[in-house]
């Protein structure tokens, strides 16, 4: 009989570097690695990761960081959060899984009904506030939106945005406009998606002044697809009334209005799905990422007279797991319990420092975006936009104890686990301070 391992010593709440990077059980890790897997992952830095606890990341050789990526803004709740790690550990000794496609048993049940309640939709007397599909990721998520989408309406046209990061499998893929890499050699993509610029009312008169009377006839789409936030598009917060205004095309042309919260939801921004800082409810909602804090997960969150296709018309045999969806119920119990408002409060903190590092460098931008959503962008000396020197210090950064990812054209990105402290926040501003003062 297997036995559960002795559990492993606290990890430090800040960086410990014991060694150079990568250290040798590390490199010779990668080595393997890349023997065999795919050239398509986009590793950046030699991180080897072993094991996690909230906001600290421990490597195959002892040296522990600070991840301000959460798995991509993935583990919410932090790295092996204990009320998460109960829940699948109870979960896995009763019921490993059984199709929620041809099944019921009750974590799946339990988490529709918790998440149709807070849905950012219209409350009617006598239902639910939403009907939910269960997906594996994202970019499933985003798959079953624009099926269900088209379904719905008998139309084929969608619009969606240019920077847009929707997932990698066709429809996604073809709904995702953020880098030539992804969608390069892939074609023909899904035919009718059309993609106008994110974020701004010029894009929206664009739509509508030039794009509706001549080539995309507004009672032909189906759907506008928009995230929020963009978040591979550089965590872009659009202009004010931008997404008001998607509402009102919407609802003008009887368009459905689909937000993607893959990134920006489950709390990441300060509020449980990041649409509500705009007050906007839409038509379909999609979720992944922080979901279920690092087991994969997706749902499809719909108005209940949207949701209205037929049995066999959309199923998955692992969306919804019943190991996945305990993780999510224990999350979103974790969110409410305070996660959620120490997003907020951390992200004052932590544009408060950006702030003072922009004031001081002139290479960097002022910050932008809601709670543990936050980018900068870093500019060469002639002020243009700098990959290269954002890849730089992301990289110095790692060798430091310190986690960043990039996103968009030069910006890095912030989005650690909703457990991150004020300390931990300071660490991550001092460590970066240091970076800047050698450019």
């Amino acid at each position: 009989m297997l036995s559960l391992p002795a559990k492993a010593a606290a990890l430090p709440r800040v960086p410990r570097l014991v060694g150079p990077l990568p250290g040798p059980r590390a490199q010779a890790l990668i080595a393997r690695d890349e023997a065999v897997t795919s050239p398509s992952y986009t590793r950046g830095y030699p991180l080897v990761a072993a094991r996690g606890e909230g906001c600290m990341l421990e490597d195959v050789d002892g040296n522990v960081f600070l991840d301000l990526t959460a798995g991509i803004a993935v583990t919410a709740t932090g790295h092996a959060h204990p009320v998460v790690v109960r829940a699948i550990q109870e979960q896995a000794a009763n019921l490993l899984h059984m199709s929620g496609t041809d099944f019921y048993y009750e974590p799946m049940a339990e988490l529709a009904e918790a998440l149709s309640a807070r849905a950012p939709f219209p409350t009617a007397a006598g239902r639910p506030r939403a009907r939910v599909f269960f997906s594996n990721s994202g970019a499933e998520s985003n798959e079953g939106a624009l099926k269900l989408a088209r379904y719905h309406t008998g139309r084929q046209q969608v619009v969606a945005f240019l920077g847009a990061f929707h997932g990698r499998t066709y429809g996604a893929m073809s709904l995702t406009g953020s880098k030539a890499v992804q969608r390069q050699g892939f074609g023909p993509l899904v035919p009718g998606i059309s993609h106008i610029p994110y974020g701004t009312h010029a894009s929206l008169d664009y739509l509508e002044d030039k794009l509706f009377p001549t080539v995309l006839p507004p009672e032909e789409i189906a759907a506008i697809v928009v995230e929020p936030i963009q978040g591979e598009g550089g965590y872009i917060v659009p202009e004010d009334g931008f997404h008001e205004r998607i509402r009102q095309i919407c609802t003008c042309h009887g368009i459905l209005m689909v937000v993607d919260e893959v990134q920006a939801g489950m709390g990441r921004t300060g509020k449980l799905f990041a649409i509500e800082h705009w007050g906007v409810q839409p038509d379909i909602v999609t979720l992944a990422k922080g979901i279920a804090s690092g087991l994969p997960l997706g749902a499809i969150l719909s108005r209940p007279e949207i949701m209205t296709w037929p049995a066999g018309s959309h199923a998955t045999t692992f969306g919804g797991n019943p190991v996945a969806c305990a993780a999510a119920n224990a999350t979103l119990k974790l969110l409410e319990a305070g996660l959620i408002e120490n997003a907020e409060r951390m992200g004052r903190v932590l544009q408060a420092g950006l702030g003072q590092l922009a004031d001081r460098f002139a290479f960097v931008s002022a910050s932008r975006g809601k709670g543990l959503m936050v980018a900068v962008d870093l500019f060469d000396a002639a002020g243009n936009l700098d990959r290269e020197r954002r890849d730089k210090i992301v990289d110095l950064a790692f060798y430091r104890g310190l986690l960043l990812l990039g996103c968009g054209r030069a910006a890095i990105r912030f989005c650690p686990p909703l457990v991150v402290d004020t300390d931990q926040v300071r660490v991550a501003l001092d460590i970066l301070r240091q970076i800047f003062e050698e450019q």
